[in-house]
C-alpha cells in the first residue's frame, strides 16, 4: 500500500469521484491502492491507468471520470496542497500524461498521432547510450528498465514426473492402477524428465572506467533478480563481492545504495582475472553457475594478470552452460572487434557477445535468453 499522505489522496479523489455519479465502493478504493502501490504513485500517468482500470466499471463514465480527474489533480481539487505540487512538478507525468479526450470534435487521426509520439520518444530514449542521457532520461529508463522481465532458459533434469505422454513407461502407476481394476488390464502410462530454470548469474564491473554504465546494469540486475527465481549478482573491481543479498529490496534505489555500501571498491581499479578467478575457486566450485547462464558486464579494461585471466575464462566456461559478455564499447557495430588485452583474452571463451551501453541492448539480450539452450 502507498504511504498515509498518498492513500489518503486516493481516498479522497474517490470521494471526488463519488461526486460526479460514478459508484466507486470501499472495495474499489482498496483495490486502487493496491494497484497504486506496484506502481509509482508520484507519476500521474500511473495514477490515471491504475484509476480507470480499477474506479471505472462503465464505458459512459469514462468522460466523467477524465473530468474529475482533471479537476482534482490538476485543478484545486486536492486537499493536500503539497502532494499536488509535487505531482504537478513531475517531469515525467507532465511528458507521458495523455487523457484521451471526449470533446465530440476531436478525431481519431490526432490520438493516433500524440500515441504515435509518444511511441517514437519513448523508442528514441531506449536506442540513447547512457552516458548520453540526462538525470530525468535516466530516470525515466530506471522507470521502464524495471517492467522488463527475464525468462531464463529451461534444461531437462534427471528426475521424472507423471505426464500424460512421455518416452518411459511408469510401472508402479500402471500396476497401482491396474490392482484397482481387480487385476484387469488398464492403461499404460508414463513418465517424463521434469523441466527446470536455469540459473542466472551476473557479474558486473564496477571500476572508475564503467562509471557511465555501472548503475544502470545494476538496475538491471536488480529488475533480473525481482522477475527470475535463480539469479545471483556479483560486483568486482578489484575484488569480487556478493550482492545478491542487496538486490532483494523491493525499491530499487534502496538495493543500489546496500550494494554500494557493500562493494567498497566503488569506482576503483579493475582486476577482472583476479576477481573471476575468485568466483571460480569460491563460487563455482561450489557448483552456483553449474548449467547456468553466466553474464559478465564489463569494458575489458584489465590491469591484472593476463595469465590469471585466461585461466579463470577458461574454468568459467567449463564450469556454465554458455557464457555471455555484454561491453558497453561494442554498442551498435555489428563489426565489432575487441581491441582492450583483457578482452582479447576472454573473447575465445565468450560463447555471444554483446552491448550493455543502452536500454534496447539490455532489452535485446532478455529476447535472446530465453533460446540460450
Amino acid at each position: 500500500m502507498p504511504d498515509d499522505r498518498f492513500t489518503g489522496l486516493l481516498v479522497a479523489f474517490a470521494g471526488e469521484l463519488r461526486a460526479a455519479g460514478l459508484a466507486v465502493g470501499t472495495g474499489d478504493v482498496l483495490i486502487y491502492c493496491s494497484a497504486v502501490s506496484t506502481l509509482d504513485p508520484s507519476d500521474l500517468t500511473d495514477l490515471y491507468w491504475a484509476g480507470r482500470s480499477t474506479l471505472v466499471s462503465r464505458h459512459d463514465d469514462i468522460a466523467r471520470y477524465d473530468e474529475a480527474f482533471r479537476r482534482f489533480f490538476l485543478g484545486d481539487g486536492s486537499p493536500d496542497e503539497e502532494l499536488t505540487l509535487m505531482l504537478r512538478a513531475s517531469a515525467q507525468g507532465r511528458g507521458a500524461l495523455a487523457i484521451p479526450s471526449t470533446e465530440p470534435g476531436d478525431s481519431d487521426e490526432e490520438d493516433e498521432a500524440v500515441l504515435g509520439w509518444m511511441a517514437s520518444d519513448v523508442e528514441a530514449l531506449k536506442h540513447k547510450s547512457f552516458p548520453a542521457c540526462t538525470p530525468e532520461e535516466l530516470a525515466a529508463l530506471r522507470r521502464i528498465m524495471a517492467r522488463i522481465r527475464l525468462t531464463p532458459p529451461r534444461r531437462r533434469t534427471r528426475r521424472t514426473a507423471a505426464a500424460r505422454t512421455g518416452s518411459r513407461p511408469d510401472p508402479r502407476r500402471t500396476v497401482r492402477e491396474s490392482m484397482r481394476m481387480h487385476g484387469e488390464p488398464a492403461r499404460l502410462y508414463w513418465r517424463r524428465r521434469r523441466v527446470r530454470l536455469r540459473p542466472v548469474v551476473l557479474i558486473l564491473d564496477i571500476s572508475g572506467s564503467m562509471a557511465d554504465y555501472s548503475r544502470s546494469l545494476l538496475q538491471f540486475a536488480h529488475s533480473a533478480k525481482r522477475s527470475a527465481g535463480r539469479v545471483e549478482v556479483f560486483c568486482f573491481g578489484t575484488t569480487l563481492t556478493r550482492v545478491t543479498g542487496a538486490m532483494e529490496c523491493r525499491r530499487p534505489d534502496e538495493a543500489l545504495e546496500r550494494a554500494a555500501r557493500a562493494a567498497f571498491d566503488w569506482d576503483g581499479g579493475t582486476r577482472i582475472g583476479e576477481s573471476l578467478d575468485a568466483f571460480v575457486r569460491d563460487w563455482g566450485r561450489r557448483g552456483l553457475c553449474r548449467g547456468g547462464i553466466v553474464v559478465i558486464c564489463s569494458d575489458g579494461l584489465d590491469r591484472g594478470d593476463p595469465e590469471v585471466l585466461a585461466a579463470a575464462m577458461e574454468r568459467l566456461s567449463r564450469q556454465c552452460h554458455r557464457l555471455v559478455w555484454l561491453n558497453p564499447h561494442k554498442g551498435d557495430d555489428p563489426g565489432f572487434r575487441p581491441s582492450t588485452l583483457g578482452m582479447m583474452i576472454a573473447a575465445p571463451h565468450v560463447d555471444l557477445l554483446l552491448s550493455g551501453h543502452d536500454l534496447a541492448s539490455l532489452e535485446k539480450f532478455a529476447a535472446l535468453l530465453p533460446g540460450l539452450n
